[in-house]
């Protein structure tokens, strides 16, 4: 009977995660660049743009590419409110004006914490990348991050 009861118990485990997987495995993908002034930095990103894909985020990821992140497109500009719940690395959260300009950064979140991370303002989007990532890389408040989502008023 335990053995009945502990199968059925990974099958329901199983069955939930699926639609987890197929969301990350169907995310856009696509490329953007920092500028910090002296440097231009290049990631490799997911997209998340839809209320789904927003709310899971990174979550159960247990690694991230050096150069990688995820770009969270909230369309208008909005005051979000990002968590770290069931997300196993520690992030850099980059808030993005709809400029590109880094607003504030979110240094090195904890995993795991149900603490409420927010700039205090409206932002386009958020940019996660691998925490302290940012400060390796002299990242700073004020940096350009460009990507077709931010208009910027050159052109």
């Amino acid at each position: 009977m335990t053995f009945m009861r502990n199968r059925l118990s990974y099958l329901i485990a199983a069955a939930a995660a699926l639609p987890l997987c197929a969301l990350s495995q169907s995310l856009e993908t696509g490329n953007l660049t920092i500028d910090t002034g002296e440097q231009t930095h290049a990631f490799s990103i997911e997209i998340a743009d839809e209320p789904e894909e927003i709310s899971f985020g990174l979550m159960e990821r247990e690694s991230l590419d050096p150069d990688a992140g995820m770009l969270f497109d909230f369309g208008n500009p909005r005051e979000p409110s990002m968590w770290m719940k069931n997300t196993l690395i520690p992030l850099d959260m980059l808030f993005v004006s709809s400029d590109g300009t880094i607003q504030m950064i979110a240094r090195n979140t904890v995993p795991g914490s149900r603490r409420t991370i927010s700039p205090g303002m409206p932002v386009k989007g958020v940019l996660e990348i691998n925490g302290g990532r940012a400060a390796e890389l002299g990242i700073e408040p004020g940096d350009t991050v460009n990507h077709p989502i931010f208009q910027t008023d050159a052109g």
